[in-house]
């Protein structure tokens, strides 16, 4: 099956994205993966390379896409705050910012988070 072109541009935007930013033990990169039907978050520290926390909406059973992005935001934000994480780098993985994307950004602000 041939790619899409949708996916060729948004991988060129993830590798001019990624190009600039950089996640530190001290200020972690936030990734945001957006599938058809959910969102997954991260917080990752690019000089280990590991995944410091990672939350999804598959477990969050009411509301809207959106609605559940927003509080994937919001526990991600809970779940750095006891890591003692308060500042981030926001990384949209070359999706726009806007619908669950900027969910997800709106509700880690509301949660404590500093991007």
């Amino acid at each position: 099956m041939p790619v899409k072109h949708y996916q060729v541009k948004r991988a060129r935007r993830r590798r001019r994205i990624r190009g600039k930013i950089f996640g530190t033990g001290k200020r972690p990169r936030l990734s945001v993966f957006r599938s058809g039907k959910h969102i997954f978050v991260q917080l990752i520290d690019d000089e280990k390379g590991k995944t410091l926390v990672a939350i999804s909406d598959l477990s969050f059973k009411e509301g809207i896409k959106s609605q559940k992005a927003q509080v994937a935001g919001e526990k991600l934000a809970e779940e750095a705050l006891k890591l003692k994480i308060r500042r981030v780098v926001f990384d949209r993985g070359g999706y726009k910012y806007h619908g669950r994307v900027k969910a997800v950004a709106q509700g880690a602000r509301k949660g404590g988070l500093e991007f």
